[in-house]
């Protein structure tokens, strides 16, 4: 049984293993090639366009957060089925964390998503947007990690009312001529 940190540390491996130019034989060290299923991968690297687009993840407790992001064409998200790409290039990913993560440790990964995918799109230019999705997933065989809380806002609160309470209040100076309180 792997340790909490032992599984960070696989799944941290296993995403840095998808850098930019994995998916060819020679750019790697063990000679193997990686496909995550990213639009980056496909066409020539020299002769074709540039494909912008990429994921990280991030640790919240017990939870996998995957990001993914890409520059795309301002028409192609009003075609129908654009928010499913994005939602399956998450899946892509997922599936390819549990398979690298495999051929790391030798252990499986259980990755179980939590709720839905949230899609932001933000129009760059009048013909590129950003395009941000991420997806929660709780990661299998983490135990002793606490759930991140939102932070306690009545204790902020409290804080700068004492704050303000320190404060001369209604008093006004002696050399203040002004009228009023």
């Amino acid at each position: 049984m792997a340790t909490t940190l032992e599984i960070i540390r696989g799944i941290a491996q296993a995403a840095a293993n998808a850098y930019d130019g994995s998916h060819e034989e020679s750019l790697n060290a063990d000679g193997r090639a990686r496909k995550v299923g990213l639009k980056r991968e496909e066409g020539h690297v020299i002769n074709d366009r540039r494909v912008t687009d990429g994921f990280k993840v991030q640790f919240n407790g017990p939870l996998l957060r995957i990001i993914y992001s890409s520059e795309i064409r301002l028409q192609d998200v009003a075609q129908k089925g654009f928010e499913n790409e994005i939602v399956s290039m998450i899946a892509n990913i997922a599936s390819f964390l549990k398979k690298e993560y495999k051929k790391i440790t030798g252990d499986s990964l259980t990755l179980t998503k939590e709720g839905e995918p949230d899609i932001f799109v933000q129009k760059l230019s009048n013909y590129r947007t950003d395009v941000r999705g991420m997806c929660d997933y709780k990661i299998g065989g983490i135990t002793g990690v606490d759930e991140v809380e939102a932070p306690s806002k009545d204790r902020l609160d409290a804080a700068v009312r004492d704050w303000l309470a320190l404060g001369p209040g209604n008093k006004r100076p002696k050399n203040d001529t002004r009228k009023g309180k």
